[in-house]
């Protein structure tokens, strides 16, 4: 495989332009051709593009015809940019796109974007790995159109009661709500992050038994994350949370003697 001219795969990050990385901002700008997620990436994140670069959402095409793009361009000697929103790990239908192009002999890379549950963190000034309380968080989405395997069932992964951001799900959000009660309990607060980073963005707390009703009342069908588990209430409330051994001055490391 060519190490020349790789077609790149670029985060665009969860909508604010300036959460773009470098890497992903100077491959932005140098492109020729920027094939991006039209549906779920905001225009306004292609200001980095270069003044001559052409644009093309991919919202009404599938994967042939993406594939079929690409190959044109690179045969032409085109820099290609395929930008998906947040990262392209995470939900980005990315892996089959790089399987068309392995196959095809086209060399590719890709480039890592912030995704919308830590755009949403740091919005919320939450932690989602707390001392004694939560050393896991699990990114997920409830079955629905596109299945979910069995093992990663959404009941099954609540039942940690981890740090939970549930992605890709508000047309469930009444089996979700039932999930979220029966491990996290109806009174416990969770959080609806809706279009994090985004000029119409909403964090909005709620209990989990109001979860379906907030979400009516606001208006939010879409483009939202359910965010769960004991960092939503520490971030209100973080009056109860224990501190880290990393900065206890009775704890000693391989950098710090304790005093």
């Amino acid at each position: 495989m060519k190490d020349t001219n790789k077609i790149i795969f670029a985060g665009a990050g969860p909508g604010d332009p300036e959460l773009i990385t470098v890497k992903a901002m100077k491959a932005l700008g140098s492109a020729d051709l920027i094939i991006y997620a039209g549906s779920l990436v905001p225009e306004a994140v292609l200001c980095w593009k270069g003044e001559k670069t052409e644009t093309l959402s991919s919202e009404n095409m599938d994967l042939a015809q993406i594939i079929d793009t690409i190959q044109l361009s690179f045969s032409m000697g085109k820099k290609v940019v395929r930008l998906h929103t947040g990262d392209p790990a995470l939900y980005g239908a990315i892996f089959e796109q790089m399987r068309e192009l392995q196959a095809l002999n086209i060399p590719y890379e890709v480039i890592p974007g912030v995704t919308a549950a830590f755009a949403a963190s740091a919005k919320m000034r939450m932690e989602y790995t707390l001392p004694e309380e939560t050393q896991t968080l699990i990114l997920t989405r409830i079955s629905g159109r596109t299945p979910v395997p069995d093992a990663e069932d959404l009941d099954k992964l609540a039942a940690h009661r981890s740090a939970l951001a549930i992605y890709l799900s508000l047309g469930q959000i009444h089996r979700v709500q039932r999930i979220l009660e029966t491990h996290y309990g109806k009174d416990s607060i969770c959080a609806v992050a809706f279009k994090v980073s985004h000029p119409d963005e909403k964090i909005i707390y709620t209990r989990i038994d109001r979860l379906v009703k907030t979400c009516e009342e606001n208006r939010i069908t879409r483009h939202a994350l359910i965010i769960a588990g004991k960092s939503v209430e520490a971030s209100l409330d973080p009056s109860h949370i224990l501190s880290s051994k990393l900065y206890d001055s009775g704890f000693s490391h391989g950098y710090r003697t304790a005093k």
